[in-house]
């Protein structure tokens, strides 16, 4: 997320009331999760674990609960709740509007476009020319549909990411203040749900074909000429390449990739990164000419023990 005018680290620093390591001066321009961060923007870190990777990262401003040597040419803001102020910026620079009609005034609908009754068209959407959107869809703020989309009845876009802190008396959530894209020409089945980025954008890319009831996560990316079937879930911060293919009941891990033109055969649970121009089945993941054969081997196991015992004169196997 990018703010509207830059503010100085000063400025920022009293809107969480933390201390600050820098010039007072120092040009601070958005804030952004460390996978999407470019320079001026500020980044939180609150676990030792990923404190190198924050200060090493493109962000100019880390967000951090100890202090630590400053990397040149970088700022730091010093908070004993990284993730708290995380959200307090958020909810400062983009504070939740409450809509009061159906259709926002502020939303553009292209030439040609259809919105069906019952639906919901929250503050500052887009959608271009000759898209459909069927009865009982949810378009939430900030949302840019494309031209010649087809949106199926139950579909919500943009809804908050999945993305909690656990703390003693609960869990906290990890407001999300990015926006979902969807390309131009574009299908999206009945009952989906695309959640919107924490800070930057969840893109469906242009040609991208989407069954029924599909979850796809906060920031992940989806190519061009994507073919994803029914009761597919793709977690958060995913990058899908072009003409991949996912049947149904796929389920992924967040941040992995799948490469280019792979196939995803149905009820794969993709647990790593995979190369593309591939067909994958199982769980874990492999190349499905691997994975059927090992099942055919284990289908023969009995016979095998069976074959085994007769050398032994019969007695039992171990």
């Amino acid at each position: 997320m990018k703010f509207v005018q830059p503010y100085t680290l000063k400025q920022i620093a009293s809107l969480i009331d933390c201390e600050y390591v820098g010039d007072q001066n120092f040009e601070v321009l958005g804030m952004n999760e460390i996978h999407v961060v470019t320079p001026g923007d500020i980044v939180f870190v609150d676990h030792p674990k990923y404190y190198d990777k924050a200060l090493a990262s493109k962000a100019s401003v880390v967000l951090i609960n100890k202090k630590v040597d400053c990397p040149e040419g970088k700022a730091l803001l010093i908070s004993d709740d990284p993730f708290r102020d995380f959200n307090i910026l958020s909810s400062h620079f983009k504070p939740f509007q409450a809509s009061h009609k159906s259709i926002s005034e502020s939303a553009t609908i292209g030439v040609g476009s259809i919105i069906q009754p019952n639906c919901f068209i929250g503050n500052n959407v887009v959608i271009g020319k000759n898209s459909i959107i069927h009865a009982n869809v949810s378009v939430f703020d900030d949302t840019i549909i494309g031209d010649n989309v087809v949106i199926q009845s139950g579909t919500v876009l943009g809804g908050n990411a999945f993305y909690y802190k656990k703390r003693p008396e609960g869990y906290d959530q990890l407001l999300s203040s990015g926006r979902v894209i969807i390309k131009n020409n574009v299908h999206i089945g009945a009952s989906c749900t695309i959640d919107r980025g924490v800070t930057g954008d969840t893109t469906i890319g242009a040609g991208s074909k989407l069954d029924n009831l599909i979850q796809v996560g906060h920031d992940t990316i989806i190519g061009k000429n994507c073919l994803i079937a029914s009761q597919t879930g793709i977690a958060g911060c995913c990058i899908v390449e072009d003409d991949v293919t996912i049947w149904g009941q796929v389920g992924t891990n967040s941040g992995i990739t799948i490469g280019a033109k792979a196939v995803i055969l149905g009820q794969t649970g993709i647990t790593k990164s995979i190369e593309g121009g591939k067909t994958y089945f199982g769980t874990p993941i492999e190349e499905s000419r691997t994975k059927l054969k090992e099942l055919a081997l284990l289908r023969k196991l009995p016979e095998i023990i069976q074959e085994l015992q007769e050398k032994n004169n019969g007695s039992n196997f171990k």
